[in-house]
């Protein structure tokens, strides 16, 4: 199986400090004057955020590092001692991220209004308790079930042992759902003694999203949450969105009760909710909420203090800005006027109904801005990465600081508002089958006079600052030869200044990542396996048989030919035919003309999944059983490429055909 996308953001920040002595470089001068002048911009004097983020505090967190259950850190709660409040932000920090990295920092458990608490900086989101009639409702119990338990205790410390009666997972997310079995137990569900709610689409969603280009996905997470960092001013700060991730035991709970309509209302040990649902927004099955009673809206991760992503540098199917837009603009509608809190799933509340009504206007008009200028733009003939150098908040939208791009930017999320609408291709045929970046890489170089020539003039360029030009063209020579010493490190110097001088936390982890392993190569670090039992048990049948037809090598395959029966009892029967380089499956059939038929109970492929037994063993048990020429199953089986997690990112991967173990060697980047 894959490592979903969150097996690599759970990649441990507590593992990235080993390694080769530090060669990162100091703030230029002027990666210096870039920083300071957003202190000109911007409203630094404001300090309602923090008062906001602080209101309500009741406890710290433990001070303890968390381990599972192998004695493997999970969450060091002191990891980030290094962002103090107050203090100015570091040459080598952008002010602005800064100050929403010492905004996430801000941890513990707080009050936000009578009868609701939240349990902040556990894990990269937030755990929500509400307090009803006869017990208490846990609101996306984090990433990991060890740092769900530590922060459930911490409360029942504080407030007192109350029973359980329901969760929600406000979305398909994995830090909203990854921890439930560290605050309530699955016999407790079955035997309905506590509810477990979830958008419609919920089940599906982190499975589909994660399955099928899981591996790449996971890969490049590892750059955008900055797992291969240590934490410090020259590391990682955090995502923007909070600090990090745990690096636990992910655990999924199916809900016994799916949200379908907006509207729906439903009484909740004693409280009303009354749902608003948001698929397609932040998550592909999201929702937000009106408790009455408390009058207070669960706004999901729909409304946070940052300017969210449409699109996922990690790799994911493009949200559209137009409908989660109007989402807001419903809950304004729907409960603008009565709401006195307003809390996320992310960050710290809003306090008082005109607060709430101008962030909710002011995202809604944010994420509206975005989609309609582009289409603009796009409509008066610009191109997407044109209309993205040229967009322009209005400032009274740029500079509110929910709106900042801490997390998602307007760059990135303009450029996938240009694909959602038209596409990769801009129009003009020269870009239509263009060079891969190898060759291209060669020929530019060729033209510019050589290696050496571009070095040269790349090196003036970086003394002028002009790091973003020198990132893009000695980029081509390390593309055309990535043995070039000389070349691999000036790009890690300018794309380390381009991370200094980011706002995004995510850009400053991608420039800081790809600067890291243009000097040091691709380190093997641990990285858990998020395909955990429960995680497995939640694939469904078709999409396990989609992701065997992805691991298909179509050129090894181009000639096998094979039909054959699978037969999972009570779970579904599915015939399987292997030819002209694909594996097509249909549900619900078995073939008279089957090469073979393979008979096993899901809990045995389950187990296969999960490496808990291998398919040779389970046919030698009795566990699979094989009726007719096993021959097809070891064809099909053989033909399956595993995918390897650690491929390059920066310097280009060797082709099949490299017969250069000196040029294989130098693109794995073990220099």
């Amino acid at each position: 199986m894959p490592k979903c996308f969150w097996g690599s953001l759970l990649t441990a920040v507590l593992f990235a400090a080993d390694g080769p002595a530090d060669s990162r470089k100091n703030a230029t001068d002027a990666t210096k004057a870039a920083n300071a002048k957003l202190l000109t911009v911007l409203p630094f004097a404001d300090n309602s955020d923090f008062e906001n983020a602080k209101k309500g505090f009741i406890a710290p967190l433990p001070t303890d590092l968390i381990k599972g259950q192998a004695g493997n850190p999970v969450w060091n709660p002191q990891q980030y001692n290094f962002i103090k409040e107050g203090a100015p932000a570091p040459d080598t920090v952008n002010p602005s991220l800064w100050r929403q990295s010492q905004l996430t920092n801000i941890s513990g458990l707080f009050k936000v209004t009578d009868g609701i608490y939240q349990i902040r900086n556990q894990d990269l989101s937030n755990m929500t308790i509400i307090e009803g009639k006869e017990g208490i409702v846990i609101v996306d119990p984090l990433v990991s079930m060890e740092t769900a338990r530590t922060a459930i205790d911490l409360y029942y410390k504080n407030r007192g042992r109350r029973p359980v009666k329901a969760v929600i997972y406000t979305h398909s997310h994995v830090d909203h759902y990854g921890g439930v079995r560290g605050v309530i137990n699955e016999a407790d569900v079955n035997s309905g003694k506590i509810k477990v709610y979830a958008p419609d689409g919920f089940l599906e969603a982190p499975v589909a999203e994660n399955v099928l280009a899981g591996n790449a996905m996971s890969r490049r997470a590892s750059y955008m949450f900055g797992n291969l960092l240590p934490p410090d001013a020259k590391g990682q700060v955090g995502t923007g969105l909070g600090t990090t991730t745990s690096a636990g035991t992910v655990t999924l709970i199916p809900p016994t009760n799916v949200i379908k309509a907006t509207g729906e209302k439903h009484v909740i040990d004693g409280l009303t909710y009354e749902f608003l649902m948001a698929p397609g927004s932040e998550a592909p099955a999201e929702m937000m909420w009106f408790i009455p009673e408390k009058k207070a809206i669960e706004a999901a991760e729909d409304c946070t203090h940052t300017l969210h992503n449409t699109y996922s540098l990690r790799g994911a199917k493009i949200r559209e800005p137009l409908p989660w837009s109007k989402y807001l603009n419903q809950a304004l509608v729907m409960w603008g006027d009565k709401a006195e809190v307003m809390f996320a799933q992310h960050h710290w509340p809003t306090f008082g109904n005109a607060e709430i009504k101008e962030l909710l206007k002011s995202q809604r008009d944010l994420y509206r801005y975005i989609n309609d200028e582009t289409l603009r733009l796009a409509n008066h003939g610009y191109t997407r990465d044109e209309i993205a150098e040229q967009f322009k908040l209005p400032d009274q939208l740029a500079h509110v600081w929910a709106n900042r791009g801490y997390y998602g930017t307007i760059s990135h999320n303009v450029k996938a508002t240009y694909v959602l609408y038209l596409g990769w291709f801009d129009g003009n045929p020269a870009t239509l089958n263009e060079l891969t970046p190898v060759e291209a890489s060669k020929k530019y170089v060729e033209f510019m006079g050589g290696a050496d020539a571009v070095l040269q003039k790349a090196r003036e360029s970086y003394a002028k600052g002009d790091y973003r030009w020198v990132a893009q063209v000695v980029n081509h020579v390390v593309f055309a030869d990535p043995n070039n010493k000389a070349a691999r490190d000036l790009q890690a110097d300018a794309l380390e200044q381009l991370g200094y001088q980011a706002e995004s936390g995510p850009w400053r982890n991608f420039y800081l990542s790809g600067a890291k392993e243009l000097r040091d190569g691709v380190k093997r670090l641990p990285t858990p396996d998020s395909a955990s039992p429960d995680t497995v048990r939640a694939i469904p049948l078709d999409l396990f048989f989609d992701y065997l037809s992805v691991r298909l090598n179509r050129e090894k395959a181009a000639n096998a030919k094979a039909v054959l029966n699978f037969d999972f009892g009570a779970d579904g029967k599915y015939v399987l035919e292997m030819e002209n380089g694909v594996l097509n499956h249909t549900p619900n059939s078995q073939a008279s003309n089957a090469d073979v038929t393979v008979t096993l109970s899901r809990d045995t492929l389950n187990n296969i999944m999960l490496h808990k037994t291998k398919l040779a063993d389970a046919i030698q048990s009795g566990d699979v059983k094989i009726a007719g020429n096993r021959a097809k199953l070891d064809e099909l089986v053989s033909n399956l490429d595993s995918f390897d997690f650690w491929f390059n990112i920066v310097t280009p991967r060797p082709t099949a055909g490299d017969a250069s173990p000196q040029a294989s060697k130098a693109s794995r980047g073990q220099r």
